[in-house]
């Protein structure tokens, strides 16, 4: 799918059009990181920013989208309910994500469903802690200099893109002198 039929299809849907794609055109995405990796997770780009957004853990392997957003729907302003699962066998991790535009009605579900059977289960609400910021995807073909394999003046590796993008910890590189290691 092309940029601007990428575009094209999220104008036609939703506001999220103004997320997907920025001014410039390029496809919007959103960087994670955790467990000492990041990657690319666009899905994040379907939750209004502005809405409040629960997580819901302890989910019975039976809860559909469908049903957690029918246990939710006495809050008048849910907008949306979604169950992770695993993209190989497609079944429940057994946590999802419910979305509010209200504030009050917010906080009144995780009052009020804290505890609640949906599906066999009780379920446990917290606040949801994932921030959405769109950002470009990082350019993957870099320029190394002269022969490719990252020598020469452009180099910088690995340890130079986790700097950029805050990712990860970084650990202190050790003092060698001549192959080993100075203690102190």
């Amino acid at each position: 799918m092309t940029n601007t039929q990428l575009t094209s299809a999220a104008n036609a849907d939703s506001d999220v059009a103004a997320v997907v794609a920025g001014a410039d055109g390029k496809q919007k995405t959103v960087i994670r990181s955790g467990g000492g990796s990041t990657w690319q997770d666009p899905s994040l780009l379907e939750w209004d920013q502005a809405h409040f957004r629960i997580f819901v853990g302890n989910l019975a392997g039976e809860v559909t989208d469908e049903s957690l957003l029918k246990a939710f729907a006495k809050y008048g302003s849910v907008q949306k309910a979604r169950v992770v699962r695993d993209k190989r066998t497609t079944k429940s991790k057994g946590y999802g994500f419910v979305s509010f535009s209200n504030g009050d009605d917010y906080f009144q579900a995780a009052k009020d469903m804290q505890g609640k059977y949906i599906g066999s289960h009780p379920v446990l609400i917290k606040r949801s802690t994932t921030e959405i910021k769109a950002t470009a995807p990082p350019d993957r073909r870099k320029k190394h200099g002269k022969g490719g394999k990252g020598g020469g003046s452009g180099g910088g590796g690995a340890s130079s893109h986790k700097a950029d993008t805050g990712a990860g910890v970084q650990k202190k590189q050790s003092k060698t002198k001549g192959g080993l290691k100075l203690l102190g």
